[in-house]
């Protein structure tokens, strides 16, 4: 097999609790966003913008929606002989097998996968962020610094800080220490859960991680101190641009809410640096003569005849005459019918709203589950 310079791998295998009934059937990575994408798209996007076609998916919980999804990887030109796309779910050996038990056993228990594309580099991402970044230029930075691994981090207010792994480096960017959810944070430099290593030096890491009966097999609590202990060279690199962990219902419905802002970073329309996913062939939208739309956003197959304000709308959705929708989300072939108001709500796939029904109270979102019914409540005055 032809050696590759870097590969990718992408752990998706996380149940996303926090997110409630949108994880229900589905790993959090595959869950719907944006309209028309699925949270992983901005892994995988990011990957083939960045020339990376070599990349393994590593999954877990409930993988069939994700699996599916990503098929053979052909939206993000992935469907090729050598390299492509692989999603990596636990196996059995014959010496047994487990289910992955953190974030570097996972990558240690497919050690295969890389071995096979024997890379100088291997890129480790998170499949449950939003965002646009370059990984070469990660990569340069790390290759320049000679650096043994090279962790990306963002500014986060210092009141924000104890939410994240905070890296506290040098004036040159050396990481000098590595503090987990700090009460005291020193620095305000939040890992982003992007790490390049130089491959032979995390491959020792990993095995030594493997062999530890008291590890609990995790980057941020195992591999990274051992590496800072040990001396090794790691590198902070800075990111200035839009990053979002969608990890709980506040977060996802506000990261829907930046693509509706003014000041979008997020770009979704930006053809030089697209995101790109796997999509069923609808017809086009119709909008009716009633019908009012204000800053929002409506995709392919969508029928609307009532009002929408600041929201988006997946495909295949219905919205009745003189129906209000603000500051909400309405995932796939969802039906609001007549005369009904939602506010600031999530909508999942293949809802129906009744007639004369009024959704959310504007303060906290509300979310409806898949395939519910909520039956008409009457004329509303």
């Amino acid at each position: 097999m032809a050696k590759k310079n870097m590969v990718a791998m992408i752990l998706a295998g996380g149940q996303g609790s926090r997110l409630g009934l949108m994880t229900k059937q589905m790993a959090k990575p595959a869950v719907p966003f944006g309209g028309k994408y699925r949270i992983i798209d901005f892994a995988l996007s990011n990957c083939c913008n960045s020339g990376i076609d070599t990349v393994g998916i590593l999954t877990q919980y409930k993988p069939q929606v994700l699996n599916a999804h990503i098929g053979i990887g052909t939206p993000w030109d992935f469907d090729r002989v050598h390299g492509g796309v692989a999603t990596l779910p636990p196996y059995m050996t014959e010496v047994g097998g487990d289910w992955y038990k953190g974030t570097a056993n996972a990558i240690y228990q497919n050690m295969d996968f890389m071995e096979k594309y024997n890379p100088a580099y291997v890129l480790i991402l998170s499949g449950d962020h939003i965002y646009k970044m370059d990984y070469r230029k990660m990569l340069k930075y790390h290759i320049d610094t000679k650096a043994d691994a090279t962790i990306a981090v963002i500014d986060v207010p210092l009141s924000e800080a104890s939410r994240f792994g905070i890296m506290n480096t040098n004036k040159d960017g050396v990481i000098e220490s590595f503090e987990e959810k700090p009460a005291q944070p020193k620095s305000t430099l939040a890992s982003m859960g992007i790490y390049i290593f130089t491959y032979e030096k995390l491959k020792k890491y990993l095995i030594a991680d493997a062999e530890d009966k008291n590890s609990d097999n995790d980057f941020g609590k195992n591999i990274i101190p051992s590496m800072l202990a040990n001396g090794e060279k790691m590198v902070a690199y800075s990111f200035a641009g839009y990053w979002k962990d969608v990890g709980t219902v506040e977060s996802y419905w506000e990261a829907h809410m930046d693509l509706l802002s003014a000041d979008n970073d997020v770009k979704l329309f930006d053809t030089d640096w697209k995101i790109y996913t796997s999509t069923e062939a609808r017809p086009s939208q119709y909008i009716g003569s009633n019908a009012k739309l204000e800053n929002s956003i409506v995709t392919e197959g969508c029928v609307i005849h009532g009002e929408l304000v600041n929201s988006i709308v997946f495909p295949g959705v219905y919205v009745g005459k003189n129906t209000r929708i603000e500051n909400s989300i309405i995932m796939e072939n969802s039906v609001i019918e007549d005369n009904v108001v939602v506010s600031k709500s999530i909508i999942l796939e293949n809802v129906k709203i009744e007639s004369h029904n009024a959704i959310g109270n504007g303060k906290e979102v509300a979310v409806i589950e898949t395939n519910k019914v909520i039956q008409s409540q009457g004329r509303m005055e």
